[in-house]
This record gives C-alpha cells, structure tokens and sequence, in this order.
C-alpha cells in the first residue's frame, strides 16, 4: 500500500491503527487482518473449577470462568486435549520443563543442561513467517519472568525450556521481553538513539515528536477515523504515563517482597496489565500480527500477597489433597483469569472495522500442565477466545489423549499456512468452527 501507514517526524516513526479513510475503496470494504496471541499460565489450573459441566452453546461458567461473564459468547472451552510430548518417554521427571517446552512446539525436549538443546519451531513462529510479512515485527514475546537461558532448572533439563514456549528455530528460543518500556519502544518504533534518550530526559511524549504529521494527517480523515485518531492517541499518552510512574517507584517494593528490575510495575497485576495493553496496542497499530505471553515462568514460585497468597506457587502446586494449599491455588488461578477477563473486555470494546477488535483476534490461554499436583498433560485447560479463527461462545469437549497439536493444524490452516501436519498431531481438530 502506498498510502500512509505511520506518523513520522524527528527520528520517530508511530504507526498508526486501521483507519478506513487512508485506504482505498475495496480494501476499507475488506475485513481487519487477523491476528494471534498464545498466552501461557504455569503449574497447571485447578480443573475442577474449570471444566464446565455442560457442552455446547448452553455451557455454564465454573468459579474460575466466572470473571469471563462478560465475554462469554466470545469463548470457546476445548476439553480433553492432551501434550504427549510433555510426558517422560523415558526420560524421568521434569514435567514442568517440558510442560513449557512442548506448549507451543508440541515437540519432546532434549534432555540437556547444556548448550546442546533442541527442541522444535514453535507454532507462533510458523505463523509470524508467514503473518510478519505484512508488519514491522513478525512476532512480539512478552513476559512477567526473565528468562534464564542456561543453567539447570527442572531434573536435568536446561532453564530454556521452562522459561520460554516462543522457539525460532529448535536451538534457537525468542528472547521475551519483560521490560514495558522497552516493549512500548519496539512497538512504536523509535528509530533515533539519541532522540530517544534526549525524549526520556525531557520526559517528551512520543507524540510530541509527530505532532505535525499528526496535524496533516487529520486534514484528510473522516469524521469517525478523527475520532479513532484521537482515542489511540489518548491511549499511547496513558502507557507512556503508566510506564513513567512505574519506573519513577511510586510503589513501595517492600510492599510486594519484591525488587523488580527498573521500568517494571512492582505490583504483579500492573505488570500484566501494562503488558496486555501494550499488546492490544500491538495489535491495534498492526505493528505486529502475532505474540506470546508467559505470565510467569512455568515452575514459578511466585508468590501472590496482594490477593493474600504469600505461600509459593510450585509448592502450592503440589498440594496433596490439602484443602488449604488447594484454595489458595483457587485464588491464584481465578486472579489470572481477571487479569484475562479485563484484557478480552477491553479487545472487546475497542471498534474496528464493522466489529470490535477481539472479533479479529484469536487469543489461545492454557497451560501445559492439566493438574500441578499429578503433573499430568492431558485433559489441559484450554480456552480460545475471539472470532479470527473459530466459533466461540461454546464448550466442545473432544475425546481423551486428542493431540493439542491439532489445534494448531487448525490455527495454522486458518491464519493461511497451510499444512496437515504439526508436532505430534494427527491432523486438524474438528469442532472449531
């Protein structure tokens, strides 16, 4: 396309979200690109409060899904898939390494302290070749953990595994990014290093820097998209205000036990939130088409003292039938699941194109434990939310051991690669659409 796709001036360039009077006539008449997210949560889920009872159209919502109400006809609840490569095969424990490992690759880990991983080309990957055509980033991974590339985390299996689900290339994983400064620089694409650091001196907004173009730009815009203009605008001043008082300490870290690396909210839900709005503004400048998210690493001993959990999550995880580890698991798992719940509302009330911008999204949450305690990979909690690739508003419960990877047949497919075959899969899964 020849017509404008960013705001430029002073060695920064902002790009800019589907605005339908910058386009010619056929392609504003088109349909939004679509887009992809893979969003990982550790230790498992506590899947009694998870699975619903009912299937089809009229599933009911347990405790952990309740905070999705709002969203609700804009999910689809998959039962019964199954990781077989996260099982040993031989190889002893480590069903958190290769939980995380498998998650998006569907691919059996080398087992390897060492330099020597392998693994496989994780399904995000497969998709940013394709998809990071059309996008200054093919792919965005974000995280709340920073990963460890070597070293032993899990039984003999190197910290790579279970600190990343995004793999370029079966030795190679995709660095995530913790940072939300840092993240928000890649997205809107400050190009001058030292305009850059004289902004963050001056505590200028990016916007400062565009505001001519901005200017010009409004000139040629109907009526709706000056409107649209102006919200998104709205929106990167209120992240860069988000950014600045995180890294200005407005907490107190002794608050939280914790000391983030600079830039980083010290409340764990600031983090997450920062982080899923600088994706939904990702996806909304179609500055990149497909991400990852790890909310923490897999084996994670977080702990969680801001909804009262100061106990770690591994070693709650491993509860053994105590009711009492098993509520604070509850607590955890139904916190994640808010945090999810404001990100999709949000997706939900952003216009685009005649819907709104979850109706192009797919966004893919679970994990690549079922039950923390059993350390079991099959029956996973699995829910896709969005109307990019399937039909939502329905539980579909598939037979026991179905290959996750079948899924991503079914991703891949939908999103234009086209293939019959991924990880261990047997084909794709039927009952999407």
């Amino acid at each position: 396309m020849k017509r404008r796709t960013f705001l430029r001036g002073a060695g920064t360039t902002l790009a800019l979200p589907w605005l339908s009077s910058l386009l010619p006539r056929a392609l504003a008449a088109a349909a939004p690109p679509k887009r992809i997210a893979f969003l990982f949560v550790p230790n498992g889920i506590h899947m009694a409060d998870w699975t619903p009872r009912a299937e089809g159209a009229g599933f009911d919502l347990p405790w952990l899904l309740e905070p999705l109400a709002p969203v609700r006809d804009d999910l689809l609840v998959l039962t019964g898939l199954t990781h077989g490569n996260g099982r040993p095969h031989g190889a002893g424990p480590a069903d958190h390494a290769r939980s995380a490992a498998c998650c998006l690759t569907a691919a059996q880990p080398r087992k390897t302290a060492g330099d020597d991983i392998h693994l496989g080309v994780s399904v995000d990957q497969v998709l940013a070749e394709r998809l990071g055509r059309s996008t200054r980033l093919a792919s965005l991974e974000l995280g709340c953990e920073d990963a460890r590339q070597s070293g032993q985390c899990d039984s003999g299996y190197s910290c790579a595994y279970s600190s990343n689900i995004s793999w370029r290339t079966p030795r190679t994983p995709m660095m995530k990014e913790v940072n939300p400064r840092l993240v928000f620089e890649r997205i809107f694409g400050v190009q001058d290093s030292k305009q850059r650091a004289e902004r963050l001196v001056a505590r200028r907004s990016i916007l400062d820097f565009v505001s001519e173009d901005a200017r010009k730009l409004r000139a040629e815009l109907g009526g709706a998209d000056r409107g649209k203009l102006e919200e998104y605008c709205e929106g990167v001043r209120e992240i860069e205000r988000r950014i600045e008082l995180a890294e200005a300490g407005e907490h107190d870290p002794a608050a939280f036990g914790i000391e983030p690396p600079a830039g980083v909210p010290r409340a764990y839900a600031d983090h997450v939130r920062l982080l899923y709005d600088l994706l939904l503004v990702a996806f909304r400048a179609d500055a990149t088409r497909v991400a990852s998210f790890m909310l923490a690493n897999e084996g994670t001993n977080r702990t969680y003292p801001d909804i009262g959990v100061r106990d770690g999550h591994h070693h709650l995880s491993h509860h053994g039938g105590d009711r009492s580890k098993i509520e604070l698991i509850r607590k955890i798992n139904r916190y994640h699941g808010e945090l999810l719940a404001e990100f999709l509302s949000k997706l939900k009330a952003t216009p685009e194109g005649e819907g709104s911008l979850l109706d192009s999204c797919t966004i893919l949450y679970g994990s690549g434990i079922s039950d923390g305690n059993r350390h079991n990979h099959d029956d996973l909690p699995c829910l896709v939310a969005g109307r990019g690739a399937v039909t939502p508003g329905r539980h579909v419960r598939h037979p026991f051991n179905t290959p996750m990877a079948n899924l991503f047949v079914s991703l891949l497919n939908a999103h234009g690669v086209r293939t019959d075959r991924f990880g261990d899969s047997t084909g794709p899964l039927p009952g999407l659409t």
